[in-house]
């Protein structure tokens, strides 16, 4: 959840970072009581993301300055299209752009290229259900998810820009859920533990709130994994022809993730061999900032 207090933390860093002793350009050029309207501007078509950490970040410069926000979160646009517009104190609205900007533009770009990855799985799965004669929407659409791969510090936006876009979101961080990955089953085994034993016992001590995900790497792991009680299973990095095993052996006794060199040219493959979920770091990892801009549309003037 995007809250305010995250919001807030992130802005107070950047504004922080980018004008630490104040903006000396727009204080030794621009009248104290000048005034300036300025429109946020796309140069690319895109979704968008993040309309309250932009208007959060001029809000923490000065009060005075009032945002109105055109699109909603998860709403396309076009270039072209006025996305905001804000008007106050021309100093403030100056020394906010940047940090407005840069944040916006991270989440639009997040929120554009999860869009991208979620339409591709459903076309795929539509495709599916054509080819079988089946009614559309007869087949459970595969969730696109993010993972952990976020830039440190702007977790809370970036998750948030994938739900923009029409995707969901993974564990927040590792106090979420257990999901025990291959490193952790590696030094668990390291000395001839029993898999099913050791996971056996972890459920035994999990409140029952706590969800248990356990990836594999072979088709051999996994019913080891499954008598071990676990809620999902994590396919890392297997061939869509594994994919369809590993799904047949599962068979619904647990949520199916499929995970690792998931591209968008690929992603669709993977949803039509049945998986529940398909978990993409590129989301965050790899998502390029969309091109916004603040115009100034009233030249600044004093009151």
């Amino acid at each position: 959840m995007l809250t305010r207090t995250a919001i807030t933390e992130v802005v107070e860093r950047g504004l922080a970072e980018d004008a630490p002793w104040g903006d000396i350009t727009s204080e030794l050029l621009i009248p104290a009581t000048a005034l300036a309207r300025a429109e946020l501007v796309a140069r690319e078509d895109g979704v968008f993301s993040g309309g309250q950490v932009f208007a959060a970040a001029f809000a923490a410069v000065d009060p005075a300055v009032a945002v109105e926000l055109i699109p909603a979160d998860g709403d396309s646009f076009a270039a072209g299209d006025t996305l905001a517009v804000v008007a106050g104190p021309a100093r403030a609205v100056l020394t906010g752009e940047r940090v407005a900007l840069n944040l916006t533009q991270r989440m639009c770009g997040i929120a554009t290229l999860t869009a991208r990855y979620v339409a591709a799985v459903e076309q795929a799965v539509a495709r599916v259900e054509q080819a079988a004669n089946l009614p559309p929407g007869t087949i459970t659409r595969t969730r696109v998810t993010d993972t952990r791969k976020t830039t440190p510090g702007l977790r809370a936006l970036e998750k948030h820009a994938v739900r923009s876009g029409g995707g969901h979101n993974h564990r927040h961080s590792l106090s979420d859920a257990v999901m025990a990955k291959d490193n952790h089953l590696a030094l668990l085994t390291a000395d001839g533990t029993d898999l099913t034993g050791a996971l056996r016992q972890l459920r035994r001590r999990l409140p029952h709130t706590v969800h248990l995900e356990v990836e594999v790497d072979r088709l051999d792991q996994i019913e080891a994994v499954l008598a071990g009680g676990a809620d999902t299973v994590l396919l890392d990095n297997f061939s869509v022809d594994d994919l369809v095993s590993g799904v047949a052996i599962i068979d619904g006794r647990a949520t199916v993730e499929a995970s690792g060199g998931v591209g968008l040219e690929t992603v669709g493959e993977i949803a039509a061999t049945g998986v529940d979920v398909i978990s993409v770091g590129a989301l965050t990892h790899s998502a390029r900032n969309l091109d916004l801009g603040l115009d100034v549309v009233l030249d600044v003037r004093e009151d």
